[in-house]
């Protein structure tokens, strides 16, 4: 993430292309190391109304509000807040004109994540390296100082308008950027959530693109394929997609959905036609109480997919053997799966936005690696009784 300065309180600031060039090894990328990420920086919204959807963030979501970025610390083109949540934190940014690359990303796309950010040691080796082995660039490298630290970032091009920007940090925990500064905006009241990190974040491309970017991501990532669900796993009556789990053996999990055939207009279609074009589809967020903090989010307002209570009768005899609270899972929704490893809880908002695009989910792992294949045809029947309440089945 970049942020834009002007006057007095503008840090100093540098600009330098990595000397590696991309064509010194064209068709040769093993040739170069993949850049070697620490993790999930943060992920940047752009919406329509930064102020309002923080607000939202942090009333219903239960995110601390620790900094702003605007015209009144010296960033004249945009309004960004910070928010925290144990290991997570998300930057909401909204354009303060509508020809502003924010303002044109939001008219088209409609309120999502721009930017999965991710943290490095090294910005200007992660860049070369993603570059060199075949990353289209998307912003150079670009080196910010203020009184507090200093913010090394590049970035590259992805699905869609999505981009990864290669996060370098050096200063004081807590600090964030130059620009921020403690943030005015109250953070509401409420029960404490606990969602602790970022588990894995799914983006959606278009029919026929998954394998390409399954290659992508391996060839400039050197990202390896986790799991792949064809069409036959992931199906209803109706629809059907196929997703593969990419991801760096490490904390950086990025699943992609693409549609399948089937005899209806299948979720991740919906998607490419409000979203216009590929994009972040969910956020899948880790907890270590899912029931406390499906609690908590209800309260606060947030409203999940609905799960029939016949879900309960087949779950109980997938998870023979574990000791579970069927009552709470029942009650709130919640589904469950497992795999050698161990099991997993989790459960699904309904869309954030006003249109039908991006949502959340909420995960609780207990050992388990995977992502609830037992769970996904009545996640997607779920999801297609909101489908055709709008219109869209």
């Amino acid at each position: 993430m970049m942020v834009e300065q002007a006057g007095a309180r503008a840090p100093r600031r540098t600009h330098r292309m990595t000397a590696t060039r991309r064509d010194n090894i064209v068709g040769s990328p093993e040739r170069v190391d993949a850049p070697r990420l620490v993790g999930f920086d943060h992920l940047e919204w752009w919406v329509g109304n930064a102020r309002v959807f923080a607000g939202f963030l942090a009333s219903h979501f239960g995110f601390s509000v620790e900094g702003y970025a605007g015209p009144e610390t010296g960033v004249r083109h945009r309004a960004s807040y910070l928010l925290r949540q144990g290991d997570i934190t998300f930057v909401v940014s909204g354009g303060l004109d509508p020809a502003s690359p924010i303002g044109h990303h939001q008219l088209l796309h409609g309120d999502g994540v721009r930017d999965i950010a991710l943290r490095v040691d090294s910005a200007a080796d992660a860049i070369g390296s993603a570059v060199a082995r075949g990353a289209n660039p998307a912003a150079p490298l670009t080196e910010e100082s203020d009184g507090e630290g200093t913010l090394i970032t590049a970035s590259v091009s992805t699905y869609g308008d999505t981009i990864h920007t290669f996060v370098e940090r050096h200063g004081p925990p807590g600090w964030f950027a130059p620009g921020f500064e403690p943030a005015e905006l109250i953070t509401p009241p409420g029960q404490r959530v606990g969602l602790a990190a970022i588990d894995h974040v799914v983006g959606n491309v278009e029919r026929g693109a998954l394998d390409g970017w399954v290659t992508h991501y391996g060839t400039t990532f050197g990202f390896d394929e986790l799991v792949h669900f064809d069409d036959q796993q992931i199906s209803t009556e109706f629809t059907s997609l196929q997703s593969t789990v990419m991801w760096d053996g490490g904390g950086v999990v990025l699943p992609i959905n693409e549609p399948a055939d089937g005899q209806r207009k299948s979720q991740i279609q919906e998607y490419i036609e409000h979203h216009q074009g590929p994009g972040v589809q969910h956020v899948a967020m880790r907890t270590d109480d899912i029931v406390a903090a499906t609690d908590s989010l209800r309260d606060r307002g947030v409203r999940f997919l609905s799960v029939p209570p016949a879900y309960y009768d087949d779950a109980r005899r997938r998870m023979q053997g574990i000791d579970l609270p069927w009552d709470d899972l029942a009650r709130l929704g919640i589904l469950v799966d497992r795999d050698k490893q161990g099991h997993l809880l989790q459960i699904f908002t309904e869309v954030l936005t006003d249109r039908p695009t991006i949502f959340c989910e909420i995960i609780q792992r207990e050992g388990c690696r995977g992502f609830g294949v037992g769970n996904f045809r009545a996640l997607f029947e779920a999801i297609e009784r909101e489908q055709e309440r709008r219109g869209n089945l």
